[in-house]
């Protein structure tokens, strides 16, 4: 009994993990995310600094969730670090409809709102309720190698969204 299981561990343990084909329909047009993101650099509006970081987009849940995991480093106006943090994101399909979560040391945003341009372009938007400013999250490949990112912020009862950090990052091998 001990040998079948450790034969059937064994196999699942050398089985590939999901390729970007192999996201759900719902997530499909997302695929051009998966990957190795890395040399982001990037402007931060409301300190005038600039950041550097990392992403990496996964296939997760056989499909059914696209994570992403980064670490981003930021640098004051005159190029001194002034710290850094890690976040993720979850992006999924629930009835039809697509969502994303994204959490970090100090956040936790709840995108309830994706417009995709499959291959091309995607938006996240927040939910929007009283007294909390509404987000905006935008990916679009400007060709395959380099994604441009623009995160934008609309103060609470407002609809003008503002950059707050932008840039782009490079596919890494």
């Amino acid at each position: 009994m001990r040998i079948a299981v450790f034969i059937t561990f064994a196999m699942l343990a050398t089985q590939p993990f999901a390729k970007a084909g192999d996201l759900s329909p719902p997530l499909s047009g997302l695929s051009f995310l998966v990957g190795n993101w890395g040399a982001a650099k990037g402007v931060v509006a409301d300190t005038g600094g600039t950041s550097t970081g990392r992403s990496a987009f996964t296939i997760e849940a056989d499909g059914a969730l696209l994570l992403r995991r980064d670490h981003t480093d930021l640098f004051d106006k005159s190029g001194k670090p002034s710290g850094g943090f890690n976040q993720v994101m979850t992006t999924y399909a629930n009835h039809g409809n697509l969502y994303a979560d994204y959490i970090d040391a100090q956040h936790v945003i709840h995108y309830d709102h994706v417009d995709i341009e499959p291959g091309h372009t995607v938006t996240f938007t927040s939910v929007t309720q009283a007294n909390i400013p509404t987000f905006k999250l935008f990916y679009s490949l400007e060709n395959p190698q380099t994604l441009r990112v623009t995160f934008s912020m609309a103060l609470p009862g407002s609809l003008s969204f503002q950059p707050i950090a932008s840039g782009t990052m490079n596919r890494m091998p």
